[in-house]
């Protein structure tokens, strides 16, 4: 007779009554009763768990002194296995992570990929591992799928480890410890079937899942023994597991999961011969009622484990937090913090002795290990089931002096965070909490309930500072523990960071922001720091490495910088970065030539990296690489938008190399021949192309300028230059502006003849309205012709005396605008010739005339005032027959004041022009 008959006939006589006969509600039922009694029955024993529960870990403790398995099966990926004895050197909470930048036969744009798998004290994992690792003879097998795995059965949207409708976490940087990798949560337990956790929540009288699992499985199995914790734990999980959805893809990943666990331990019994009686098989309980035909020591062995793709995975440990984890598996916000407090206090009341690994850094007051008792021998398994779902739940009496604490203590920190609170605020949070636990039908208010009603009776409708009540009450019960990576147990990049910031003499390892000071100038053997933190910088998140004074700039070197460092709170974007190389430098490089050399990469992008590999690594090999790939890039673009930063970072690379090498690289003047063709080629479709902007343009038009030198000495042919104006035909008016003022800047067109068209345009009512436009266009021709400032000034000042204020005023935001957005270089030339300009004193504008205003006012008369410039002439004579020569004049010197101004009478434009750079002087 099978000790569960009784079971199953008063639940075959419930499901008749309820259902008015035999039908689904007996399958169920009876099915659960089935699936306990077949996990019980199995020679190698099943310990169903949850994740971060303190009963679990509880009985996890108590069962392995019992019991002492020889090995010790647990669900987790099998590839992290190298990593657990790392976990000595760790302060819990961490993670272990797999982790993948480099990715086949996976689609690239997942990349990078990432499993972790968090890990606390108050988890029946940890207990199985630190049993495992310290105690002698004992082995410990993961036989979960490998993070490979992770990723073949599913994809990143489908993959999914935490409950499908998850609690919002609370709004704490702490809770992206994880980034975004994918949780392998070990005691994966909650419902799949909404409906089915909505009613125990609605008759449970509770927010959440965490507050239901709390009061209704954390309390009432805390102090059962074995048998009845393993069997309630394997209820639980068959009732689920029956109830949920019937997702196929789903389905097939959790069968397919425990098919893969048990093939492995029967490889694993086959390898060794070990006796199944003498082991442990610690899994989730929705994975321990499985249904599988490979279940158990003497199930089919008919899986086939398909291999792991050629993708290259590091594994490593990184920091994480509660809120991390109740981020990432869904869970209530603070219910790990109260589930750790949950579990010191079982501790203290069970007198449990739980097993922490020989050396764990963070754990507090060293536990001696005890000696482990002689095994206890196997007993049968009996019916526990009936006798606790017939048992009444325990009333536990009101803690007065633990509920009082918690009330004082709530309205300390809130004072703390800003809140006007009281003492009698504490007094109405110990009464709301007594209110609500008897109106949920409870004897003892739950941390739950004193979170609620200090919500209610201190927070009011406003929240002073940073946290709210409810943050203050989590953080209260035990706080946002966050873990931490020992030394020893870090990648060699991060140790290598570490120890070559040791001469700045701070604790980086600690979280929180620390102020470094760099007097270089004084110390040099500091400028290796400062090389190094720059270049933490440019990988790490915003806030790892912030400087507060000094800078980078290509050629120039560092006197006294100041820096804010975080690395302690960034621990895990360090780690991450010792995936990807052994040294700072490679990791760098691999970035910079894998930007580079990306798909979209554009010649602006490349140039970039050129700049960086140079400013950070030095490297002109890299340099010269990127600055080719640069060169190739440019000469396949059929646009211009990047000009304007290919302008500007190749100003910069020129500068720098002419001021610091013998010649320049040929990278670079390749660059410069081969960009002066391109954008000559390119310059009439821009100039017509209603997508090119006028910023772009005018950045190619400086380009080809600024470059000409440069590229007419490595052959170049002008004549490309001169063809791409003359076949340019701008309509917009911006562009015709930018084009007059290129002309002028080649020689083809005067300052007079531009003045005269600006003239004509303001004399013109029909293009009156367009005439800003025309402004905008003088404006960004300063880039290529900064020489026109003056002429631009010019202008601007005759649109303010002569447009109309209907025209004028509505322009005015667009000049600034325009200004703003594509002209920040240029607005300081316009500043500063207008205040060379314009008088510098409000009196004397008055009496002010224009300069080109002045100008006109000269008689250009032949003969008689062409005099005065005869003096000049005549102590200048050197400089006279230079201008002579340029005009292309004839004749020899004649002495005399008349014979001057028979010269400057032939020549009034030269004369006007004297005179004016005379006056000027």
């Amino acid at each position: 007779m099978n000790e569960f008959d009784a079971l199953r006939t008063q639940l075959r006589e419930a499901a008749a009554s309820f259902a008015d006969g035999p039908g689904a509600l007996e399958g169920i039922l009876l099915g659960i009763v089935d699936d306990v009694d077949r996990a019980v029955r199995e020679p190698l024993e099943i310990f169903p768990v949850c994740h971060h529960s303190p009963a679990s870990a509880i009985a996890m403790a108590r069962r392995l002194r019992e019991k002492q398995p020889k090995v010790v099966y647990l669900e987790l990926c099998e590839d992290m296995a190298p990593l657990l004895t790392e976990l000595r050197n760790c302060r819990l909470p961490v993670a272990v992570q797999a982790f993948a930048t480099e990715v086949d036969g996976f689609p690239a744009e997942w990349a990078p990929l990432s499993v972790v798998a968090p890990i606390t004290e108050a988890s029946a994992e940890y207990q199985a591992i630190s049993y495992a690792l310290d105690t002698p003879g004992v082995e410990l097998v993961l036989v979960d799928r490998s993070a490979d795995h992770v990723f073949q059965w599913g994809n990143r949207e489908t993959v999914q480890s935490g409950a499908e409708e998850q609690d919002a976490p609370p709004p704490e940087e702490e809770t992206a410890l994880h980034g975004d990798a994918i949780g392998v949560e070990l005691g994966d337990l909650r419902p799949r079937f909404a409906e089915l956790e909505e009613h125990l929540l609605h008759h449970g009288k509770v927010r959440h899942w965490s507050e239901w699992w709390h009061q209704y499985v954390e309390l009432p199995l805390g102090d059962s023994d074995h048998d009845t914790y393993r069997q309630v734990m394997l209820l639980i999980g068959s009732l689920f597991r029956r109830l949920a959805p019937g997702d196929p893809h789903r389905v097939r990943v959790d069968e397919d999961r425990e098919r893969y666990m048990w093939t492995r331990m029967r490889e694993h019994l086959a390898a060794t011969g070990t006796d199944p009686a003498d082991c442990l098989y610690v899994c989730g309980a929705f994975h321990a009622s499985s249904r599988v035909a490979e279940f158990g020591v003497d199930g089919t062995a008919t899986f086939e484990i398909s291999p792991r793709t050629a993708s290259r995975w590091q594994h490593g440990l990184i920091p994480s937090s509660h809120a991390a984890i109740e981020a990432q598996f869904g869970l209530a916000a603070g219910s790990v913090s109260i589930a750790a407090t949950e579990w010191a206090k079982n501790l203290k009341r069970t007198r449990v002795q739980p097993f922490q690994l020989a050396g764990q850094a963070g754990g507090g007051k060293k536990r001696k290990a005890p000696e482990l008792p002689a095994p206890a021998p196997a007993t049968a398994p009996a019916d526990h089931l009936t006798g606790f779902l017939r048992r009444p739940p325990v009333l536990d009496r009101l803690d007065e002096a633990e509920l009082l604490g918690w009330s004082v203590e709530v309205v300390r920190a809130a004072r703390r965070n800003g809140y006007l609170a009281s003492t009698a605020d504490a007094i109405a949070v110990f009464e709301t909490s007594i209110l609500l636990a008897g109106m949920r039908e409870r004897a003892k208010p739950t941390p739950y309930d004193f979170q609620d009603a200090a919500v209610t009776c201190i927070e009011k409708d406003t929240v002073p500072g940073r946290r709210d009540v409810r943050r203050i009450v989590e953080i209260m019960m035990g706080g946002d523990r966050i873990g931490q990576v020992g030394y020893e147990a870090l990648p060699p990049l991060a140790r290598d960071v570490h120890d070559r910031l040791a001469p700045l003499e701070l604790k980086l390892r600690q979280r929180g922001v620390q102020r470094a000071l760099l007097d270089i100038a004084s110390r040099p053997e500091l400028e290796p720091c400062s090389d190094l933190l720059w270049m933490l910088r440019y990988l790490m998140p915003h806030g790892a490495a912030r400087p507060i004074m000094g800078e980078r700039r290509l050629g120039e070197r560092p006197i006294q910088e100041s820096w804010d460092l975080a690395l302690g709170t960034h621990q895990r974007a360090l780690i991450e970065l010792g995936y990807e190389g052994v040294s700072i430098e490679q990791v760098l490089e691999q970035r910079l030539r894998r930007a580079g050399y990306a798909p979209r990469a554009t010649a602006a992008t490349v140039l970039a990296a050129v700049e960086d590999a140079t400013l950070y690594l030095r490297s002109h090999r890299l340099a010269g690489e990127l600055g080719t790939r640069a060169l190739e890039v440019l000469a396949t673009e059929r646009t211009v938008d990047g000009a304007p930063e290919v302008l500007r970072r190749v100003r910069r690379l020129l500068a720098f190399y002419r001021t610091s090498e013998p010649v320049l690289p040929s990278w670079i003047e390749s660059f410069v021949k081969t960009g002066y063709a391109h954008y000559c080629t390119l310059l009439p479709t821009a100039f017509a192309d209603e997508d090119a902007r006028v910023d772009q343009v005018a950045a190619m038009l400086g380009f080809l300028f600024s470059m000409e030198g440069l590229a007419l000495s490595l052959g170049c042919d002008r004549t490309q230059l001169e063809l791409a104006f003359a076949q340019s035909h701008p309509e917009e008016p911006a562009k015709v502006a930018l084009l007059w003022a290129a002309q002028v800047r080649l020689g083809r067109l005067t300052r007079a003849e531009l003045r005269t068209r600006c003239d004509e345009l303001l004399d013109n009512p029909l293009v009156l309205p367009a005439y800003p436009k025309y402004l905008s266009g003088f404006v960004h021709a300063l880039e290529p012709a900064p020489g026109l400032a003056d002429f631009v000034v010019e202008a601007v000042s005759n649109a303010f005396g002569r447009l109309p204020d209907p025209v004028l005023l509505p322009w005015l935001p667009r000049l600034i605008t325009t200004l703003r957005a594509g002209g920040a270089d240029l607005a300081p030339l316009l500043i500063r010739e207008a205040g060379r300009i314009f008088p510098g004193r409000l009196a004397a504008l008055d009496e002010w005339v224009p300069p080109w205003l002045a100008e006109e006012t000269i008689p250009v008369a032949p003969r008689g005032r062409g005099s005065r410039c005869a003096p000049l002439l005549a102590a200048h004579p050197a400089t006279c027959d230079a201008l002579a020569d340029l005009l292309g004049c004839e004749g020899d010197w004649a002495t005399g004041e008349q014979q001057g101004a028979a010269l400057t009478g032939r020549y009034p434009d030269t004369a006007v022009a004297l005179a004016a750079a005379l006056r000027h002087a």
